[in-house]
């Protein structure tokens, strides 16, 4: 059996593994949401949607990916079994996330108190809401992902979003019996986050304890210095992560603050239903990331670009199933689930699982260029489309109504798959020609050695 097989077979089966997980999550996430909305009713519905959505956009924002950092720094360092060094790649990624922490929940709370009506939601809203930023701090920690990626964990990391989800269904349903306010679903929704952030926590820090990687750690120590180009990798990934927050969450809070929460609550469940059926393909991104940062430690590059079109070709197929159940199926899924007043949601949904479609068939094109330390390629990519796709987000949405917001979404995503293709063969080039270059002097020298 190859090396390139057992590659994807890893991928395959750590994808697998994360699936599982991701099903149960996303019929218990149906679950929670459908009792969300049949509790508050569409308008209130909406509220909550766009409260969420300014929690995550700003814990997004904030968020340095610094699961990436311990990716490409640590793997190597684990490989080498160089336990000095990987603790200070641990200590870097935690100062990473207390910064992200730090500066989103202030963010948060601060404009939840003084900017919320402008979102969509009324001014008695604005304590709740401040109250709900505050769960930005548990959204901000992503170094206990990135040691489960590291460490093959991904058995434990399906259980992730379960936990949330489960967490939130348990809170909803109570709310629902007891038809209480909005505020006590805000409450199961943060709960869910908290429960998830120190699941995560805790297995990340056993396993570390297990591989005995904790004795003589501190706080105190070097951080950056020897990781060449970290805090660059850093920014990079963080603005990288913030700008795809344009396709997500700030949708959803245009939405609402040009068509009103009604509206962003169709958005939302015709988004949360889209993901759930795109979720398997884009399973395959966190089981590639640790493959492709192996590789390249190694030196594998070839196999990295041979596992990057096997999962290219996959993604494909999967996103031309999807699209057809979703055109046939749609509005019957949504009338079963959500209730009838939410099948409205059907035609939106369609626009988002042929955007989401359009990722998949791009699906290793950004973590092939993160893996090859050109995190700036992608984010200047991802920046430009971004830019064009904010600009155009409101008049599209003004004159076209709620189906605006799907063509725009579909524009972009087609403009990031195209923009992403191109960085990544731009950078294969300049790779190519440096590996010549250096075999043209290695050359150079050998026949001066040979004339001398």
């Amino acid at each position: 059996m190859t090396q390139d097989s057992n590659v994807l077979k890893r991928v395959l089966a750590n994808a697998g593994t994360l699936l599982g997980g991701r099903t149960v999550n996303a019929l218990v996430g149906l679950a929670y949401i459908a009792m969300t909305a049949r509790g508050l009713g569409a308008v209130q519905m909406g509220m909550l949607v766009l409260i969420n959505a300014y929690a995550q956009f700003l814990g997004d924002v904030a968020k340095f990916q610094s699961w990436q950092t311990v990716l490409q720094y640590g793997t190597g360092a684990l490989l080498e079994d160089d336990r000095p060094r990987f603790q200070q790649v641990l200590r870097f990624s935690m100062l990473l996330d207390l910064i992200g922490a730090a500066v989103g929940v202030a963010l948060g709370v601060g404009g939840a108190l003084l900017l919320g009506s402008a979102f969509g939601w009324p001014k008695e809203l604005a304590p709740a809401a401040a109250l709900y930023a505050l769960s930005i701090a548990m959204m901000t920690s992503a170094t206990s992902v990135g040691l489960l990626r590291l460490f093959d964990r991904f058995r434990f990391l399906a259980a992730e979003q379960a936990v949330s989800s489960a967490v939130r269904l348990a809170g909803c349903a109570v709310a629902f019996v007891c038809d209480a306010s909005i505020g006590w679903f805000l409450a199961a929704w943060a709960a869910g986050t908290v429960a998830s952030f120190l699941y995560v926590l805790g297995v990340a820090w056993w396993d570390l304890a297990r591989r005995k990687l904790l004795q003589g750690f501190t706080l105190a120590g070097p951080l950056s210095e020897g990781l060449p180009g970290a805090w660059r990798f850093a920014w990079a990934t963080n603005f990288n992560g913030s700008l795809d927050t344009a396709f997500t969450h700030v949708i959803t809070l245009v939405v609402g603050a040009v068509l009103g929460p009604a509206q962003a609550a169709l958005w939302r469940v015709g988004r949360q239903v889209a993901d759930g059926m795109a979720k398997p393909a884009k399973l395959l991104v966190p089981a590639l990331y640790p493959e492709l940062a192996k590789l390249k430690a190694t030196g594998g590059e070839k196999e990295m670009h041979r596992l990057a079109g096997q999962i290219g070709v996959m993604g494909g197929a999967v996103a031309g199933v999807l699209l057809l159940v979703c055109v046939l199926f749609g509005g019957p899924l949504l009338t079963l689930v959500m209730g009838k007043p939410f099948a409205a949601a059907a035609p939106i949904m369609t626009w988002q699982v042929a955007a989401a479609a359009i990722g998949m068939l791009a699906l290793p094109l950004e973590p092939m260029l993160v893996s090859m330390n050109k995190a700036g390629f992608a984010l200047r990519v991802r920046g430009a489309v971004c830019a064009i796709y904010l600009v155009a987000l409101v008049p599209v949405i003004r004159a076209l109504g709620l189906t605006g917001a799907g063509v725009a979404l579909v524009a972009a995503a087609a403009a990031m798959a195209l923009g992403m293709f191109w960085a990544l063969r731009r950078s294969l080039a300049q790779t190519s020609a440096v590996k010549d270059d250096e075999q043209t002097c290695a050359d150079r020298e050998n026949g001066a050695k040979g004339l001398s």
